[in-house]
């Protein structure tokens, strides 16, 4: 059964310098408040796994957690670039980052591959991209049926995944509702899972269309309101449009980044 703890209790628990980690949430219910978290207990030689790497990405990996990146789409959506993801692939800064890119079609079925306990997923979506010559975790591989030549991706196992969500119960039980993108199959395929949650509720009410992640899925559940914010948490707040535009000029300059950092970490730059 899922153990409720607070957000620095469980990612003082869960997370380990040198840890595969994935923090899932697709357009909404990113979890940023634990993204932070990671960022002020120092963790070092992280391999960052998402679909779509956006904001609170770029905080880690300008605040050195990050060696290595695995991802899908990267940016800061309606804005642009990730100038501190940038700067470690151009200028090793503050640390070398490597990076294996795959499309959101292949990160998902990597996913699901984990959750399922297969050891890769097969699909056609690389044909007629450069991908497979760029990254060496895309293989062809034979129908053996047909004889078609597809498409093989590792399962995707992470040691870590963290996901925001509505609401849990004090058993452990999560609500998710609105886009879920690949949090279901992210926890399911992980070693060890951080549910943060806007409230911990006495009874889930039932709710049309709600994902239901069961106590004996997650590891910890923490209550974090605001914990997606900037992003946003269908039937709790809204996307905070303008942080994303700010984040723009604070992340292009190296400067502006560290007096961020510092204000986060309450550590002088």
């Amino acid at each position: 059964m899922a153990r409720v703890l607070s957000l620095g209790e469980a990612v003082a628990e869960l997370v380990h310098d040198g840890d595969t980690v994935a923090l899932e949430g697709f357009t909404h219910l990113i979890p940023v408040a634990a993204g932070h978290e990671i960022i002020r207990q120092g963790r070092r030689n992280l391999t960052l796994v998402r679909m779509t790497p956006d904001i609170v990405y770029d905080q880690l990996i300008g605040a050195g957690c990050a060696s290595k990146l695995i991802f899908s789409w990267g940016g800061n959506p309606g804005v642009g670039s990730l100038h501190r993801f940038r700067d470690a692939v151009q200028h090793s800064w503050p640390a070398p980052l490597e990076i294996e890119e795959h499309s959101h079609a292949g990160m998902a079925n990597r996913y699901v591959a984990g959750a399922s306990g297969l050891p890769f997923a097969v699909l056609r979506g690389y044909t007629g991209t450069d991908l497979p010559a760029q990254t060496e975790t895309i293989k062809p591989i034979t129908c053996p049926f047909t004889g078609e030549q597809l498409t093989a991706v590792p399962a995707l196992n992470p040691d870590v995944t963290i996901v925001h969500a509505q609401r849990a119960d004090r058993a452990g039980n999560v609500q998710l509702w609105g886009i879920a993108g690949v949090q279901k199959e992210a926890v399911l395929a992980a070693k060890r899972s951080l549910v943060t949650v806007e409230e911990v509720v006495d009874e889930l009410e039932p709710r049309p269309g709600a994902l239901v992640l069961p106590s004996w899925a997650v590891t910890a559940v923490a209550e974090v309101p605001r914990g997606a914010a900037p992003s946003y948490a269908a039937g709790y707040y809204e996307r905070d449009n303008a942080a994303y535009q700010a984040w723009d000029e604070i992340g292009r300059d190296r400067e502006e980044f560290a007096k961020w950092l510092s204000d986060l970490t309450g550590v002088k730059a």
